[in-house]
């Protein structure tokens, strides 16, 4: 029987923990933090930071964390995913609470972000209503779907609005601390109520925009901290892997099309989506029609769009 022992940060052994939570064995060993049992492995982690594999298959298993201190999961180069956060692949069978957010790459509107969490049986409710990443359907559908996934769900909306956007962009803050901060806050929100319901998440999943050394960076920064005993995860395209982030997503879309429906109906003008040529042209009309001033406020002042704009 083959074996290998690692040692790990205080930080990491709580992120393997995690990982294993499908796996652990119901009795520790004394001083251990914890025990799991996975693809033919046997995994004992202790407080002082050591872990011992033992099996057919524990050499790989270790190798997944590393062979020295501190050190995550390996990586494969390039591959964003690999990292100790990513989720288990029993995602389906969890109640989670999805976090996704939109407006990102438009010059007008603003940015939103959801928070979702949906109890196994409104995981089946919701089913057969087509639940997807927003990007993939249509306003229309959205704006059907959206009204029934708020009756069913419990979330949590943050909308960053364009003269505060513009503010902390003025300010030195850059679009990936401004999401970490209302991912943070949609998320803390969902917790809160579901602890005044007397639900419990299994974790919370969020679409990855950045790697999770620089979310919880980006949290310091704002002197915030994850603190909560509910596991996170983060993965790409993450509203394929689970119906809570594909209803965050949606519901953040919904958000930002209402947004831009009364945008349009403050300027009596057309608001297209997205940074691209119409985006200009409708900028520029804008401008020449109620002035620079009412365009910054509408719109993500730092974008390439707005050196376009004549003076």
């Amino acid at each position: 029987m083959s074996h290998s022992v690692i040692k790990l940060s205080k930080d990491a052994l709580q992120n393997m923990k995690r990982h294993y939570t499908d796996y652990h064995k119901p009795k520790t060993p004394q001083g251990a933090l914890f025990a799991a049992q996975v693809n033919g492995t046997s995994i004992t982690a202790y407080n002082s930071g050591k872990v011992l594999f033992q099996g057919k298959n524990a050499e790989a298993e270790a190798a997944k964390w590393g062979s020295g201190e501190d050190k995550a999961p390996k990586k494969k180069k390039g591959d964003v995913g690999e990292h100790a956060y990513a989720p288990p692949d029993n995602l389906l069978n969890r109640e989670l609470i999805g976090s996704d957010e939109t407006g990102t790459g438009d010059f007008f509107g603003p940015m939103t972000v959801v928070a979702c969490h949906l109890t196994k049986e409104q995981l089946k409710t919701v089913e057969s209503w087509g639940i997807r990443d927003s990007k993939t359907i249509t306003d229309k559908l959205i704006r059907t779907l959206a009204p029934r996934l708020l009756d069913t769900c419990t979330y949590s909306l943050m909308t960053l609005h364009n003269n505060k956007y513009n503010a902390l962009q003025q300010d030195g803050m850059n679009q990936g601390q401004m999401k970490a901060m209302l991912h943070h806050q949609a998320i803390s929100n969902v917790i809160a109520k579901l602890n005044e319901e007397g639900t419990e998440a299994d974790g919370v999943l969020i679409d990855q925009f950045c790697p999770p050394g620089t979310y919880f960076r980006y949290l310091k920064q704002g002197k915030l901290r994850w603190s909560e005993e509910t596991p996170l995860y983060f993965a790409t395209k993450a509203e394929q892997l689970h119906p809570a982030v594909a209803a965050a997503s949606i519901l953040a879309r919904y958000a930002f099309i209402e947004e831009m429906d009364r945008i349009e109906e403050k300027l009596g003008m057309p608001v297209p989506k997205g940074a691209g040529k119409a985006v200009d042209q409708a900028a520029q009309a804008i401008a020449d029609r109620h002035g620079t001033d009412t365009l910054k406020a509408v719109t993500k002042w730092h974008f390439a769009n707005a050196t376009k704009i004549r003076s």
